[in-house]
């Protein structure tokens, strides 16, 4: 009687396929290996505290009052909503923050026209011209108010005649806008004279020979060729400018009452003048929401717009 040993069956060779999308995801982690660090960071200091900060927004709890602290839900939410200053904040931080960065996009498109073109001493005329943009907000904010603005000894007044005028008091929404458009315009100016000298010089020369003037050449080519370099900067501008605390709390302190406070001051006012740290975390909250959907909107516009560019050429 004899035995027959069957030999296992050998596995199936692994397909070409397999392997290469093996070999790309193990190479597609190392890569992704360094970044993890930061990663985690990013996500221990944000979203940790806005977190914390969602689970606040559904308390009512004022420091001043201990043993206040419970679950009211979404009561927070509909207070603030309900809030006539938060209203009226909000419409302050929109002037301020769509005021100061259109403004700011002209005078640097303006000042970016003047440096491309060729003159003795352009290098230095760019190099002052972009000094605002490096000092640090607190220190223009101080600037403005104690240098510009001074009701006795501003420049401001000492240029229209020695008034006595208190420029921040009459018009404080105004006075913040100077002092960020002041700090912003060079940012604009850089980026749309990046724009210019990446413009052909040759549809310039074809234009004017075919007789096309100043303007025409403006309107029909250089505004056009400029489009996503102005979507960029009023986007970038935007989404820094909408959090500014710095220029309010150091110009007018958010007075005459709520006259120039904006969204984050008005936080700051509730939370650590008033205590009140639920609403002040459902204010947080709402902030933080609104501004990533006008980010979002914003930023797919200005990825179309440089997609479209990238096709084109």
């Amino acid at each position: 009687m004899t035995t027959t040993l069957e030999r296992p069956a050998a596995p199936p060779p692994a397909s070409p396929n397999t392997t290469s999308s093996r070999s790309a995801r193990t190479e597609g982690w190392v890569r992704r290996a360094p970044l993890l660090p930061a990663l985690v960071f990013t996500i221990v200091v944000t979203q940790i505290p806005f977190l914390l900060t969602l689970w606040y927004s559904l308390q009512s709890w004022n420091l001043v009052r201990p043993g206040s602290q419970h679950f009211v839900w979404f009561q927070n939410y509909v207070a603030v909503f309900a809030d006539s200053q938060f209203r009226t904040v909000a419409l302050n931080t929109i002037v301020m923050t769509l005021g100061s960065v259109l403004i700011a996009v002209v005078l640097g498109l303006l000042l970016a026209l003047l440096l491309d073109r060729h003159f003795i001493g352009r290098g230095v005329v760019r190099t002052l011209l972009v000094t605002p943009f490096l000092i640090t907000p607190v220190a223009a904010a101080l600037l403005w108010k104690t240098t510009l603005l001074d009701p006795t000894y501003g420049l401001i007044n000492f240029v229209l005649g020695g008034q006595t005028f208190d420029w921040v008091s009459q018009f404080p929404l105004a006075s913040v806008m100077a002092a960020l458009v002041w700090q912003w315009t060079p940012f604009m100016m850089l980026l749309l004279l990046a724009g210019l000298q990446s413009m052909p010089g040759d549809q310039v020369e074809a234009a004017r020979v075919d007789g096309a003037g100043a303007w025409s050449i403006f309107v029909e080519l250089t505004l056009p060729h400029l489009r996503r370099f102005l979507e960029l900067g009023i986007v970038l501008g935007a989404i820094y400018l909408v959090n500014t605390f710095d220029a309010v709390y150091m110009i007018t302190q958010g007075g005459p009452g709520t006259a120039s406070a904006n969204l984050p001051f008005y936080i700051y006012q509730r939370a650590f003048l008033g205590f009140d740290i639920g609403q002040s975390a459902a204010m947080g909250v709402v902030v933080v929401i609104l501004t990533i959907i006008v980010a979002t909107f914003a930023l797919r516009l200005v990825f179309r717009s440089f997609g479209a560019a990238g096709g084109e050429s």
